[in-house]
């Protein structure tokens, strides 16, 4: 009876724990990556290709996902591929070369795949729409509590256990996790009426085809798409790993305090997340311009940290990493925005495209990076002065970022006019 009637906040809370996997996964290179380097002698391509080749698997499986999502369910599909995830894990682990970890990596990423977009049909499904960006930002706050596990406590785990056993360990509470959504999730309350699931024919294929190529020939799509790809593709990148090697190397710090300044970056976005929401949804009643501020935040923060001296105070750079990811968090938004530009029946495609886009950005400037670093730095490409072009390089790309936003047309749900506060539990 307890859990019938509190069902939709334990598939809330079990989403955001899967969620968490994911945001671990792809955030773990950047603090192992001076192991990675020494056990396996990797050079920078090498750590940007095993880190962009989760992003790159992930991003490939947006589109089947969008298609299959609402047909198969969220449940299914999220524990399915959870499953493919802790395959990924223990291979990772095992890996005794670059080429072994980009196969795990890109098993976590397939992995993963579902565990954005099936969380945010369930919130669909499950709540009242008049909360979708709050809640899909409480989301996105919550699951980057995996973002703190990637930093410090990984960095303590390996110290402790080796990164092979601690990814193994991930592994199997990532199993476990994935059992218990299984048990408990269902797709859509007891007493709402539901279309039954019918297989995917052509001719529904064609209909999703359509939908995306119509998405195509929106402006506004197109513009969207390319501020989450630079975003979070210079979020999550310098995140995931460019972060470590210039706090190591650039800046001389330990592994440990390395790992404390990006906890500071997650717990930046974790609490910015829900705080821009709200100012998105309930003071300004803007998307545009909360998300351009937030751009132009990052990019001056970059741009700073570029400029940095070697002895720059803890409290300087705890302060710039927690305002990076903080301001990063308005990006969050841009899923509440697209999906309010877009045509109601193309919603789920927009979104799910989006996601295509933000991924595709990571891996762009993971593989991307690694690769320039070591064309224009032969036998140097772990020197100070990499680092600081890349994050100057990094400023300039949000700011004509942010230009570009300026021309979308802000949110057609947005209005100055007091609305009634709708009731959570309802549809």
């Amino acid at each position: 009876m307890i859990l019938k009637k509190n069902r939709r906040w334990v598939i809330y809370l079990i989403s955001c724990l899967l969620f968490t996997f994911s945001q671990f996964y792809r955030s773990s290179i950047a603090v192992i990556s001076p192991n990675l380097v020494e056990d396996l002698n990797l050079d920078t391509e090498d750590l940007g290709f095993i880190s962009a080749s989760f992003f790159y698997a992930f991003a490939a499986m947006q589109i089947p996902v969008g298609l299959f999502l609402d047909r198969v369910g969220p449940r299914i599909l999220m524990a399915v591929f959870s499953l493919v995830a802790v395959i990924g894990a223990t291979v990772f682990a095992y890996g005794e070369s670059a080429a072994a970890l980009i196969v795990g990596r890109l098993f976590l990423g397939v992995g993963m795949a579902c565990n954005l977009m099936g969380p945010l049909k369930l919130i669909t499904t499950w709540f009242s729409p008049h909360y979708f960006a709050t809640l899909s930002a409480i989301f996105v706050s919550a699951g980057t509590a995996g973002n703190i596990a990637a930093a410090t406590p990984l960095v303590w785990l390996t110290e402790l256990f080796g990164w092979r056993t601690t990814f193994l360990l991930f592994a199997i509470s990532n199993l476990i996790i994935a059992i218990l959504f299984y048990m408990i999730a269902k797709d859509h309350p007891d007493d709402t009426p539901v279309r039954h699931p019918t297989k995917v024919s052509s001719a529904s294929l064609s209909v999703a085809m359509n939908s995306i190529l119509h998405l195509f020939s929106r402006r506004d799509y197109w513009l969207i798409s390319i501020g989450t790809f630079f975003r979070y593709g210079i979020y999550a990148s310098v995140q995931a790993l460019w972060a470590g090697p210039f706090l190591m190397i650039t800046m001389d710090l330990s592994q440990v305090m390395t790992g404390n300044l990006l906890l500071a970056m997650s717990i930046g976005l974790i609490i910015g997340s829900p705080i821009c929401g709200w100012v998105s949804d309930s003071i300004f009643r803007t998307r545009k311009y909360v998300i351009i501020a937030g751009l132009a935040m990052m990019a001056g923060i970059l741009i700073t940290l570029s400029v940095l001296p070697i002895d720059t105070g803890l409290l300087i750079l705890f302060a710039l990493f927690f305002g990076f990811g903080f301001s990063s968090s308005t990006g969050q938004i841009m899923y509440a925005h697209i999906k309010e530009r877009m045509p109601h029946e193309n919603a789920g495609a927009a979104m799910t495209g989006i996601n295509f886009f933000t991924m595709t950005g990571v891996a762009f400037f993971l593989h991307g990076l690694g690769w320039a670093i070591k064309e224009l730095y032969p036998g140097g490409t772990l020197e100070p002065d990499v680092f600081r072009m890349a994050f100057v390089l990094f400023g300039g790309c949000l700011i004509l970022t942010g230009l570009l936003y300026g021309l979308t047309v802000d949110g057609k749900g947005i209005s100055r006019e007091r609305v009634d506060e709708p009731n959570l539990n309802t549809r």
